[in-house]
């Protein structure tokens, strides 16, 4: 089934007999694609990710290419109609529908926000209410048989690295040794949007990582050898996971594990979103066991 906007905008075009409709049509689609590059526009600047503004693309592109009005005409009681009928034609979670809703969101409030409309229509279409497991994490006896089954220093640089600072992989993969206090045990990594912070590591980790530092002749996991990226960790971890027979070990895993232990030992909250970058706290409690 075709969702792509342009294609539904062809087909709006194509359907309508009438000469003048189908101006007013092609006025309308114009007026959405440039609302659309608009916002994409302010959320790089803000600083998303390349892989945010996709989806957000898609997403809204998405609702364009169902609700056949401007911007400005579209009522709540039609998005709301649009997202039962997205989950019903995907059939998708509660947690998939509730991505595209805060997405959709953001764009409207934006519109608002820059007086392209009056008020959004998503305003009262709140925050879907979902099933939240309580995630597992990594018990201090799996750490110690992922360190064993470790045979080069990388990966267990790797390991100790992620379990004692709960960095992401896009984080790890992005350090630089000049980012990196020994001395203090500390390093600067930049998370999402660029932001910079600073997070602490153990012991461990720090001898791990001299260790490799001091011994390192390879990089990527295959020669011609260049920066690890996100993809090779993700790699390494599930293999090392497997050859133990765990299940859904994975580099995320261990930032929630960071999260929990530090709660257990007294840590604020406030203080753990700190080293986790997070910008709103809520985020940092659906991370920890509680």
């Amino acid at each position: 089934q075709k969702t792509d906007f342009n294609y539904g905008c062809r087909m709006l075009v194509y359907q309508e007999e009438n000469t003048n409709m189908q101006e007013k049509i092609v006025t309308i689609l114009n007026e959405m694609a440039e609302y659309l590059d608009m916002f994409l526009a302010a959320k790089q600047i803000e600083g998303c990710s390349e892989r945010t503004i996709k989806y957000y693309k898609m997403t809204v592109a998405h609702l364009f290419s169902q609700i056949s009005l401007e911007v400005r005409k579209m009522t709540t009681e039609d998005i709301r109609r649009y997202l039962v009928d997205y989950q019903k034609l995907n059939s998708c979670s509660k947690v998939t529908v509730d991505n595209v809703r805060r997405n959709l969101s953001s764009f409207f409030s934006w519109l608002e926000e820059e007086d392209y409309i009056l008020k959004s229509p998503m305003r009262r279409i709140h925050k879907i209410k979902t099933k939240q497991p309580v995630k597992e994490i990594i018990s201090d006896e799996m750490i110690e048989r992922l360190r064993d089954s470790c045979k080069c220093a990388r990966d267990l640089a790797m390991i100790d690295l992620l379990y004692s600072t709960g960095i992401r992989v896009g984080e790890l993969v992005g350090l630089n040794i000049s980012d990196i206090d020994f001395e203090e045990r500390e390093c600067i990594v930049y998370g999402k949007g660029d932001k910079e912070r600073r997070v602490y590591f153990d012991a461990k980790a720090k001898l791990h990582l001299q260790n490799y530092l001091n011994g390192r002749t390879d990089v990527t996991l295959d020669s011609p050898y260049e920066r690890l990226k996100i993809s090779g960790v993700e790699i390494r971890i599930r293999e090392l996971g497997r050859r133990l027979n765990m299940d859904k070990i994975h580099p995320h895993k261990f930032r929630r594990t960071m999260a929990t232990r530090a709660i257990d030992k007294g840590m604020p909250i406030e203080q753990v979103q700190k080293n986790l970058g997070h910008s709103q706290i809520d985020t940092t409690m659906q991370y920890a066991i509680l």
